[in-house]
């Protein structure tokens, strides 16, 4: 019934990552009232990393976690460093050095590290294994390489990547949890959104499916702020930005 605006989705994109690999862990707050983690989201034409942080505050046993801030990483995406794969590693050096800036020095070795590469890089996988086997021991090397606690580099699944998609944006929305009056967390009993996402060649539909003998086999069941979600995506083909955009320029010419 509304869109959301690009920006919120960009924001919001890598907290499905937080929520799923990190909020869930207890990860011992000895050093100072706030934890932090790190994503490197890898995305097509470029990398961006994000920082997050949380208290020990939790929803039913799921963290609750806010954007920080974030470094966009100079140069194209990774997977277009197939020639030189050391090169890729080396552009996260920046970042990761202005990452040890942003969080406290003492809090380094507590703060994991997640890189998450997508569309572009499965192609390549698909295409040319070794190449993207190379890309991702560079990237690992730089990655273990830093301060920080690196919890591991992979290629998201389409299901996995819209799963955090569909995560991020009911969590930005406060589907699964609000604040009442009293500043409590409080479930929101709202309903959780549909995510329609489109990319170049095809667009993806994501959503709950509420009632459990309707979820399929291939949906992802998650467990998030005490209640358990069937979630599974819809491949829609044809339905990209480049099908639609040859479809107006039919148009056009006609």
């Amino acid at each position: 019934r509304e869109l959301l605006p690009p920006w919120l989705v960009i924001v919001a994109g890598l907290t499905g990552i937080v929520l799923l690999c990190v909020s869930t862990k207890d990860v011992p707050n000895v050093l100072g009232f706030f934890q932090y983690g790190i994503v490197l989201d890898a995305g097509p034409s470029r990398t961006i990393l994000f920082i997050y942080q949380w208290t020990t505050t939790k929803a039913n046993k799921t963290g609750v976690i806010r954007g920080c801030s974030s470094c966009p990483v100079q140069g194209p995406g990774v997977s277009s460093y197939s020639d030189s794969p050391q090169k890729a590693g080396k552009s996260l050096e920046p970042c990761l050095n202005w990452a040890q800036n942003k969080i406290p020095a003492e809090q380094h070795s507590q703060t994991p590290l997640y890189l998450g590469a997508t569309a572009s890089m499965r192609q390549l996988n698909l295409t040319h294994p070794i190449l993207s086997d190379s890309l991702l021991a560079a990237l690992t090397g730089t990655l273990k390489s830093s301060p920080f606690n690196f919890q591991g580099a992979q290629i998201l699944s389409s299901p996995q990547e819209e799963a955090f998609n569909w995560v991020a944006v009911n969590y930005v929305l406060e589907n699964f949890f609000k604040y009442d009056w009293q500043g409590q967390l409080v479930p929101s009993r709202k309903g959780t959104a549909g995510v329609l996402s489109v990319g170049r060649t095809s667009a993806q539909l994501t959503s709950d499916l509420a009632e459990e003998k309707e979820a399929p086999e291939e949906g992802v069941r998650l467990q998030l702020y005490g209640q358990t979600h069937s979630v599974h995506t819809r491949q829609c083909p044809c339905h990209g930005t480049e099908r639609l955009r040859s479809r107006l320029l039919a148009v056009l010419t006609q």
